[in-house]
């Protein structure tokens, strides 16, 4: 079976941002599937020429796609870059050939457009993978407003969702939405990851040198420093945690927010906060090990209350605790796991008596951070959501 991915933002591990997308492809290519991907030439979180193209050691052929690549200036230029790579991405996935399915993921939810063109061309089946509501969640933080674009987004996205020969979402908290706007055939993979990759008895004792965190208790937040990640919330929870000398904030990542939250901390004059360079996924497992804790944080939308954030499944998979700012479904798997404690979103006073409990029992957090790691082998691990794609993809594609 040959898969065609078109994937704007798909990052190796030798990248920073999320890798779901390489280590399913991987493990499709490891089961004898022919996998072509068709992605941007740059790093949707840095900017920085992507690591790879061609055919890699594992068997995934990655073909990039040229776009306009000023992304994080400002809406504008991010839909150009978006406009730009769904033009490219059909104009070279006319030439893969032998096709049996196009994979198209939003967002960006232009690329389901190119998916769904190469698919219908090329006589194969369209599976189209909902990894965040769009346009609802531009809607809802403000990015999106024009009543006229808000309109031709909401019918692209019913467009796409009833073309659609399959749908998969990777959370649960999305199926409703989808369904109420004409997709049929959804199935539910969710976000996870692989627990292989992390050792949870590794201190991260290099990376805490390198960085001067060596006596002190690491609370991370790992992932992209833009407007729906709520990090001003982060540096007010640093301020009232200021009587905690023991405590410091690691802010590991990249993003169009990092320099203005920089400047922002520097003002406030908090000294337990640290910036620390965005690393790729490679460099992960040493990045969690010298966390003693973990920060996941959005916005308090009612939109964020349907997520499966990434991050939250490694630090699980790392076996660190979590200091949980999301409401919704991703508040069900870390309370089920019973691997962290819930903040209410845009609290800092909240959040930072969530981190408090975790650095005044050291112990019991690192108890509960373990608790989290096998629960999550248990639920979440890669291995048994590639399976599942497996099948799906092997029913969709008729095989």
């Amino acid at each position: 079976m040959h898969i065609l991915i078109i994937h704007q933002a798909f990052a190796s591990l030798d990248e920073p941002g999320g890798t779901r997308h390489y280590e399913l492809a991987r493990y499709l290519a490891q089961r004898g599937h022919q996998v072509t991907v068709i992605a941007s030439p740059v790093s949707y979180i840095t900017g920085a020429a992507s690591s790879f193209s061609g055919t890699n050691v594992e068997g995934v052929r990655v073909l990039r796609a040229s776009v306009y690549s000023a992304h994080h200036r400002s809406f504008f230029h991010r839909m150009l870059a978006f406009f730009s790579f769904m033009l490219s991405s059909f104009w070279i996935g006319l030439g893969v050939k032998n096709v049996d399915v196009v994979w198209g993921t939003s967002p960006p939810i232009f690329q389901g457009v190119t998916a769904w063109a190469l698919a219908r061309l090329k006589g194969a089946k369209f599976l189209f993978e909902v990894r965040d509501l769009w346009p609802q969640f531009a809607i809802a933080v403000g990015v999106l407003r024009n009543g006229l674009l808000i309109r031709l987004s909401e019918w692209l996205e019913r467009l796409l969702y009833r073309s659609a020969d399959r749908i998969m979402v990777n959370s649960p908290g999305f199926v409703v939405h989808v369904q109420e706007r004409g997709g049929k055939r959804v199935e539910l993979i969710p976000n996870g990851a692989d627990p292989a990759m992390f050792d949870p008895s590794n201190r991260g004792v290099n990376y805490r040198r390198v960085h001067h965190l060596e006596d002190r208790y690491v609370v991370m937040y790992a992932g992209a420093h833009g407007m729906s990640n709520d990090l001003e919330v982060v540096l007010e929870a640093a301020r009232l945690l200021s009587d905690l000398p023991q405590v410091q904030i690691a802010l590991v990542g990249d993003g169009k927010e990092k320099h203005a939250l920089m400047a922002q901390a520097e003002a406030m004059g908090l000294s337990n906060v640290s910036f620390l360079p965005a690393v790729p996924k490679s460099g992960m497992p040493e990045v969690l090990a010298a966390a003693d804790a973990c920060i996941a944080i959005l916005k308090p939308l009612e939109e964020y209350k349907t997520t499966y954030p990434n991050k939250v499944f490694d630090y699980m998979a790392a076996g660190r605790p979590v200091a949980l700012a999301i409401d919704g479904v991703i508040r069900q798997v870390v309370d089920a796991a019973a691997c962290g404690y819930f903040a209410q979103p845009g609290d800092e006073r909240a959040l930072a008596d969530a981190i408090r409990k975790l650095a005044v029992h050291p112990q019991q957090s690192r108890e509960m951070g373990l608790g989290g790691r096998s629960y999550l082998e248990q639920n979440f691990s890669r291995d048994r959501m590639a399976e599942k794609l497996v099948s799906l993809l092997e029913e969709v594609a008729g095989r």
